[in-house]
Parts: structure tokens; C-alpha cells; sequence
């Protein structure tokens, strides 16, 4: 494995470490993700096991439920309002943290886009990943 994945929100108040390497990496183009963003997409790692997560700080927390009825836990700083981390009430031990949460940011490297039937043109991610008009199949 390699180093750690690290980082939190922006004033610091949350923080994490996770010692697992990531399942996924991906751009999610949903209308949420695009929400909570503030931009055309959101930007995610997935990680296998909560086990591997060490979180620090209390986040606020907001649920949603997807267009396949799963409920999506989001975790936020109430200071900052920073975005960090999401859950899952259909895989309850995945953890899945914003690309921009981390504090080396360029280990961020996509494998796929979701989503896409929901992308705006202006929102040109690269071409050479893999996109899919929903979810993936599992």
C-alpha cells in the first residue's frame, strides 16, 4: 500500500486518514452531486472498509435519496461548510471522500464518469474516461 490517503475541510476542523487505497475514483455528473459542488460535477474516492478511515472533528450530516432509492449520507463542516465525505445505506462499510478534501489532491486521478445523462456541455471532463449514463453496473 501506498502512503496514506489524508485530509478534511477547509479550516481543519474535520480531518481523516485512511489506510486503504481506493476502489474507485470518479466524476459523478448528477444534479446532487452538481448541488453540492457548486460546479458540474462532483469528484470522488471510494474506499472498501470504514475500518481503514480515521476521522477526527464532527461533521454535519445531510441525507438524500438517490434515483435508485439508496440513501446518501453527505458530511460537512459546520464551521466551513466544506463538503467531505459521503456514505451509503446500501454499502454501509464503503467510505467515500471528495477529491477536493485531500490534501495532496493530485492522487485524484478519475476512472470513470456517472451520470453523463445529466452533464452540461460546458462541463468537459476527459475524454478518455470511461462514462456511463447512470450508475455502473456492480
Amino acid at each position: 500500500m501506498s502512503k496514506p490517503y489524508t485530509g478534511g475541510c477547509a479550516c481543519g476542523a474535520i480531518r481523516y486518514e485512511i489506510s486503504a487505497e481506493p476502489i474507485a475514483m470518479n466524476d459523478c455528473q448528477c444534479r446532487h452531486c452538481q448541488s453540492t459542488s457548486g460546479t458540474g460535477h462532483g469528484s470522488y474516492l471510494t474506499f472498501p472498509s470504514r475500518e481503514a478511515v480515521r476521522l477526527e472533528g464532527e461533521a454535519t450530516h445531510w441525507d438524500m435519496v438517490s434515483d435508485s432509492g439508496n440513501v446518501k449520507t453527505r458530511g460537512f463542516c459546520p464551521a466551513c461548510g466544506s463538503p467531505v465525505y459521503l456514505t451509503f445505506s446500501d454499502t454501509p462499510d464503503f467510505f467515500t471522500i471528495h477529491a477536493a478534501s485531500l490534501d495532496d489532491p493530485g492522487r485524484y486521478e478519475p476512472q470513470m464518469v456517472t451520470y453523463t445523462v445529466r452533464g452540461h456541455a460546458w462541463d468537459r471532463l476527459d475524454p478518455a474516461v470511461q462514462k456511463f449514463e447512470k450508475m455502473p453496473p456492480a
